[in-house]
This record gives structure tokens, C-alpha cells and sequence, in this order.
């Protein structure tokens, strides 16, 4: 009955190449109108963290058009590869039975996966579950151990690491790969403003990228006291930004409330980054992005909540999705959300 079922949900590449040109809403046998690619997700008992997470890759297109072709992983013998390609294809189906999908079956298969350190009834990270999810799937994906993967061609990109210690004249240089860049918002403000009313800083995401410069200075503590110098050597295709909002101590969670001041269209990332290498001669490397998708979290860092602000490219609409919420948002909206995790894309060359 399951293959039956799955067998309606096939996708021949020519659909997948038309998918972001589609502006037609669907109907579904239970009666009700929906957007493929724009369908609310079942909340299976505090499971948000993996809706935005899913609803946010969604956006990522050889990602989605990788999986949205089960021969290209028929090798793979994962159940989480197979269940996340089966929630892709329901997400962007034309002829569902209802207007909204259920993870149900790709959360059975991340428990397992993950030994239940993601599990339903659990509220987790959206960035400890994208970190988690995107690297289990690289591998369980990858042929052979030194082998390339989707996942590795949409989000991998370079950084090149100075450390000098205290003390030590000499200085360590590394290369390491990155799928996802933590920017360090400054401290808020202890103080109160004469309304005795916390008064919410706004930082610039040009000041937070000032940290892959090359030359600006990171104070780490850990394994022991260095000073880090981190510049960007290649960028992806698609870059990961995470706001590092929360900290936590031995007795709570505290959530960092600033503000970011970031671009939806054109962000320039040479303007960031001027250090940034030039493409080889010959080959066109485009270094403006636009977002795609902004993961925000509202609320109190215990018992707040997680939505989602992802780009239908079609029309270049905006939507907000929270579970099975799904409304048409204006970008002016986006912007002023508290950015948690972004997905941006490289522009075409």
C-alpha cells in the first residue's frame, strides 16, 4: 500500500525544472486550496524546530530538486534520506489529499537516526537540528568517505584560521570547511531608558560579518585563551547565517534581544568582506546574495517559539509559516523580526 501511495507523489525532471515558474494554487481531494512548496506542517507535539528547519531547505532548489528525484539517492540505504525525500515530494506536490503534510514518518526517522537526541514532545534548536541534520545526511549520502554530496554543494563553503596564543610570537594558520557561519551579537544593555523600558540595540549585519574580515580579532577561551583571526576563502552557493541569541548557564537560558539590520535583495558580499578572493580568471563567480528564508524566535528563551519567513520565488512573495499558519507577509515584515538563522542564495553568475 506504501509504495502505491508514494508512486502518486513522482516528480519527471521537466516538472522539477518548472516548479519555480509554477503560479497555480492546487486543490486538494479533501476540498481545500494550497500552494505547492507553500503547505503548513503538522505540529507533532513541540516539533516547530524541524518545520522551520524543513520549511526553510525547501527554499534551497538543488537541494529540493535533488531529492525531489528518488533515483539520484536510490544507492543510499538511510531511512532518513528516503523519508526526507518523501517529505519533500508531498511538500511540493500538485495533487495532495489535503493542503497541509504531516512529518510524522521523517521524525520517526530522525529519532532513530539521532538515538532520540531530537525527539517528539522535546522542544530543541532549530540550528542544533539543521547543524545535526545536514551533516548526518551528508553522509549517509556520500558514496565514499572522501566523496561530495548535495549537501556539501549547496552549503560548503571555506575559511582560512589564524590563532596566535598569549605569550607564543608565532602564529597557527589552518584551513577549515564551514556549512553554517555563528555571528556574535554584541551584549544588550543593562541599563534602562527613563520609561523603564529595556531599550532594544540594533546591530548591522555588515558589523556582525566584520568577523570573517580577515583581520578582526575573536577572543576565544577555550581549549585555552587565543586570539582568532577568521577570513572567508570560498563562499557557497547558499550561505548559512546563525545569530547566537542564546547563552546558558548553570541555573538559565538567556536570550540576547538585539536587533539585526540585514538586506533581503543584493547584499554584496565583497562590501562585507573586501578580503574576499576573486574568481579565477575566465570564470564569472557572482558574490551578491539574496535571502530566501529567516528562521525567528519570539518570546521568552524557555517557552517562546519558532516561525519561519521563506521567499516563494515564482513572484517573489514573502510568506510567514508557523505548523500549519501560512500567510502572504510583506518583506518590510521580515526585516524586523529577530533573526535567529538565515539561508541566503548566490545570485545567478
Amino acid at each position: 500500500m506504501k509504495a502505491s501511495v508514494l508512486s502518486i507523489y513522482r516528480f519527471s525532471r521537466a516538472q522539477v525544472e518548472e516548479l519555480d515558474k509554477n503560479r497555480q494554487w492546487s486543490r486538494a481531494l479533501d476540498g481545500s486550496d494550497y500552494l505547492p512548496g507553500m503547505v503548513g506542517l503538522n505540529n507533532i507535539q513541540k516539533t516547530e524546530f524541524v518545520n522551520v528547519t524543513i520549511q526553510s531547505l525547501m527554499r534551497v532548489t538543488p537541494l529540493r530538486n535533488f531529492f525531489l528525484i528518488p533515483e539520484n539517492y536510490q544507492h543510499c540505504k538511510s531511512p532518513l534520506v528516503h523519508r526526507f525525500g518523501e517529505l519533500t515530494r508531498k511538500i511540493w506536490h500538485a495533487r495532495n489529499f489535503k493542503g497541509q503534510v504531516s512529518p510524522h514518518e521523517f521524525l520517526q526517522a530522525v529519532m532513530k537516526a539521532s538515538k532520540k537526541r531530537f525527539r517528539i514532545g522535546q522542544q530543541s534548536d532549530p540550528v542544533e537540528f539543521m547543524s545535526w541534520l545536514l551533516n548526518t545526511l551528508h553522509m549517509d549520502l556520500r558514496p565514499s568517505k572522501d566523496a561530495s554530496s548535495i549537501i556539501h554543494q549547496c552549503f560548503q563553503g571555506e575559511l582560512e584560521v589564524v590563532k596566535e596564543y598569549q605569550g607564543n610570537e608565532n602564529k597557527e594558520s589552518s584551513r577549515m570547511p564551514f556549512l553554517m557561519l555563528g555571528l556574535d551579537l554584541p551584549p544588550p544593555p543593562l541599563f534602562k531608558d527613563v520609561m523603564e523600558k529595556n531599550i532594544i540595540p540594533q546591530v548591522a549585519l555588515f558589523d556582525l560579518l566584520k568577523k570573517f574580515d580577515g583581520e578582526t580579532v575573536t577572543e576565544v577561551v577555550r581549549p585555552k585563551l587565543a586570539r582568532m583571526r577568521y577570513r572567508i576563502t570560498r563562499s557557497p552557493p547558499y550561505l548559512m547565517f546563525h545569530m547566537v541569541r542564546f547563552k546558558k548557564n548553570n541555573f538559565f537560558k538567556e536570550k540576547n534581544p538585539t536587533l539585526v539590520n540585514f538586506p533581503v535583495k543584493d547584499m554584496e558580499l565583497r562590501d562585507y568582506i573586501p578580503s574576499l578572493p576573486t574568481a579565477p580568471e575566465g570564470e564569472k563567480v557572482c558574490s551578491k546574495y539574496n535571502l530566501i528564508a529567516n528562521i525567528v524566535h519570539d518570546g521568552k528563551p524557555e517557552d517562546g517559539y519558532f516561525r519561519v519567513f521563506v521567499q516563494r520565488k515564482s513572484q517573489e512573495l514573502w510568506y510567514e509559516m508557523q505548523d500549519l499558519h501560512v500567510a502572504e507577509t510583506l518583506s518590510q515584515m521580515v526585516e524586523l523580526s529577530e533573526a535567529y538563522m538565515q539561508i541566503y542564495e548566490q545570485q545567478e553568475k
